[in-house]
């Protein structure tokens, strides 16, 4: 490969370096005993120590590097100056080496935008649900989901001690999805999967409407995009407001560098300009195959009431 790696290619090598950096902080906290848990909105809506480390962690590390980009991470900090061994410098060689996709090969710094999510499931986290945490950080180019890397700070915590705890994942539209082996559920079986705090009457009418064979409720949008590709779901479904674009840009690049499909209930993509707002307000709907026929079923009780940006 001649000259120096594509921007977007750097962006990626360090965002898989970050993310693993985040998961041994989202491990430390848990370990030291002390959450320093805060409600945000609600009981549902939790903030603890892991989760402000990760993002300053994230946050200051990928501005060093490319101090063009924009970051739009979940917690709302203040300003302050953050701890040398909060940041991360080092970057991915496997992902350096690979070839650029043609389309972003020329992209600048300032036309990117990264989603971050430092900790997804917190509520799961401060219950001990430890395989449904995630650390996601994804990267967006015209207003479209490119890239993203999901790092499982306690995959493979039930196996006990001397197991190699945690695992990232990433992907590329042009490129594929590493880290993990996709698998897909057979054909003949429909297993959704959905929120396992945040339902409501509109959730469960969607769900059924699906006619599943078998319903999944575990925490964590990006969780829940890792049952679809490896073969636990087929179908992940939630007809709510309540995600965030920092909850869907890294899965969804994931999703969508494998062929799978992420889009509000309508079937509307989503955008992840800097603009945009927030949530995603018509709900969330991803396959990794048969997307039309999940889009077909969705209630038109449902549709009314979740109004596509």
């Amino acid at each position: 490969m001649s000259g120096s790696p594509a921007v977007v290619m750097r962006l990626v090598a360090s965002a898989y370096a970050v993310a693993e950096k985040a998961g041994t902080i989202v491990r430390n906290v848990l370990h030291s005993g002390e959450l320093g848990i805060v409600e945000k909105t609600g009981a549902n809506d939790l903030q603890t120590l892991a989760d402000r480390l990760a993002q300053q962690s994230i946050c200051a590390s990928l501005s060093k590097c490319f101090p063009k980009i924009t970051i739009i991470g979940e917690e709302d900090l203040p300003s302050e100056v953050i701890q040398e061994d909060l940041i991360e410098t080092g970057q991915s060689e496997e992902i350096l080496q690979r070839s650029c996709p043609p389309e972003y090969s020329q992209l600048k710094e300032e036309e990117i935008v990264v989603w971050v999510d430092p900790l997804d499931g917190t509520k799961e986290y401060t219950e001990g649900l430890l395989d449904n945490v995630t650390v996601l950080i994804g990267i967006a180019y015209g207003g479209k989901a490119i890239a993203g890397v999901i790092n499982q700070p306690f995959y493979n915590y039930q196996l006990g001690a001397g197991t190699q705890l945690g695992r990232t994942m990433w992907g590329m539209l042009g490129l594929g999805a590493f880290g993990f082996q996709l698998q897909e559920v057979p054909g003949d079986r429909r297993i959704v999967t959905t929120t396992r705090s945040h339902s409501n009457k509109l959730v469960t009418d969607c769900v059924d409407a699906m006619e599943p064979h078998e319903v999944v409720r575990v925490g964590g949008a990006g969780n829940k995009i890792i049952q679809l590709v490896e073969g636990k779901a087929s179908a992940y479904v939630f007809a709510s407001p309540g995600c965030k674009k920092w909850d869907t840009c890294a899965p969804e690049a994931i999703l969508h560098a494998v062929g799978g499909k992420l889009t509000d209930m309508h079937g509307n993509a989503y955008r992840y300009d800097a603009s945009v707002k927030h949530m995603n307000s018509a709900g969330v709907l991803a396959t990794l195959r048969n997307h039309k026929y999940y889009v077909s079923r969705v209630p038109q009780s449902v549709l009314q009431a979740l109004k596509s940006d």
